[in-house]
């Protein structure tokens, strides 16, 4: 594959950030004062729906999940993991690494999305 179709992919921090900002309202974020961690939230409430970060050398994310689709999602794919560093039984950690397809790594970030809209802050 070229680097200009891996780009294109959900397999890199700048693609799955470039998707999260696409849907509206939101922002990037970087409040940990350390790079490794990108986050994209809503403007209205500052919530949080996609944290982007490399560990172990893989470039990760982190999103929310309704309990009943979060079992579906793990249970579907071995790179769908508890979340990483957050409450576990709301957020799961999705390794990047090309194994999850593209169009369901774009559903697992806007259903996030749609778990934080309208939370109030």
């Amino acid at each position: 594959m070229t680097k200009a179709g891996k780009e294109n992919k959900m397999t890199t921090r700048e693609a799955v950030l470039s998707y999260g900002l696409s849907l509206p309202d939101t922002y990037q974020d970087a409040p940990f004062h350390d790079e490794n961690w990108q986050l994209v939230r809503i403007r209205k409430n500052k919530k949080v729906f996609l944290w982007s970060y490399e560990r172990g050398g893989e470039q990760c994310i982190n999103v929310k999940m309704n309990p009943e689709w979060r079992d579906f999602w793990r249970s579907a794919y071995e790179a769908v993991q508890p979340g990483y560093h957050q409450n576990k039984e709301h957020w799961s950690t999705v390794i990047l690494n090309g194994t999850v397809p593209d169009e369901d790594v774009k559903r697992m970030i806007a259903e996030s999305y749609d778990l934080v809209v309208n939370v109030k802050k």
